[in-house]
């Protein structure tokens, strides 16, 4: 990084994985600003977090707001050295019952307001001769597909390739982009499968480790990523999975 202050900001960082990836990016020396809707555990995260974090409300599915926020950001706090495009959202349904409605707005927080932000974050490195880092969040089903998820699959394999458009596109500029795709990671989302002993055991049985990721390991990945320590590393999607999309058969 060639800024003196590296800043760090984590879409849909209130809690999850992207309160993880603040919290292991926080750990490297970052200053952590969090973007979510979530405001009140916002606010918690970020006394959690502590050293100078922030919070800023913003739907990532909505480009004004996004635009908005970086200028407000970059007003108050100066410009993002690492990004992490970490919002999303699922909307699980019968494939055949998915409304257009609904296959957009998954479309709108996963794909393009991921786009939007990557764009504008990659505008302010470039003015400022930052060789920043941008990591987004894919995941397994960029590759593999569950029916019941079909707009959320679509949007990670679409994310899966801007990851590697963007890549090109800035390498000349010294900016590194690349992306984590998670496997069964125990959050939130995975709450109703964790409660539930027979789903649990069919997450278990495609998965070779035998257990499902923390939120910490996504968090260390991306933090890897934007570490020095990747400095020849863009364009990739590291996967988290425990083995998940290596495995031929389930027993």
């Amino acid at each position: 990084m060639t800024n003196a202050k590296k800043i760090a900001l984590i879409t849909g960082g209130a809690q999850g994985i992207g309160l993880a990836c603040a919290e292991a990016l926080a750990e490297d020396g970052f200053t952590i600003i969090l973007a979510d809707i979530k405001d009140d555990v916002m606010a918690e995260s970020i006394k959690k977090i502590g050293n100078g974090a922030a919070a800023y409300h913003c739907d990532m599915g909505e480009s004004e707001q996004i635009l908005a926020m970086f200028d407000r950001i970059e007003a108050e706090h100066g410009p993002v050295s690492v990004l992490v495009n970490n919002a999303g959202i699922a909307n699980p349904g019968d494939f055949l019952e998915l409304t257009e409605a609904q296959f957009r707005k998954v479309i709108d927080v996963n794909l393009t307001g991921t786009f939007i932000a990557l764009q504008r974050a990659a505008k302010t490195m470039v003015e400022n001769k930052i060789h920043g880092s941008i990591v987004n969040m894919s995941s397994v089903n960029a590759r593999v597909a569950i029916p019941s998820i079909a707009a959320y699959c679509s949007s990670k394999g679409g994310v899966m390739q801007l990851t590697k458009v963007a890549a090109l596109a800035l390498a000349k500029n010294g900016i590194r982009v690349n992306a984590v795709g998670p496997g069964s990671i125990d959050t939130e989302m995975m709450a109703g499968v964790n409660s539930n002993p027979e789903a649990m055991k069919n997450v278990l049985s495609r998965t070779p480790l035998g257990r499902v990721g923390s939120p910490r390991e996504i968090g260390d990945t991306v933090a890897f990523l934007a570490s020095e320590k990747a400095s020849y590393i863009t364009g990739e999607t590291i996967y988290v999975d425990g083995g998940r999309l290596g495995l031929n058969y389930t027993c």
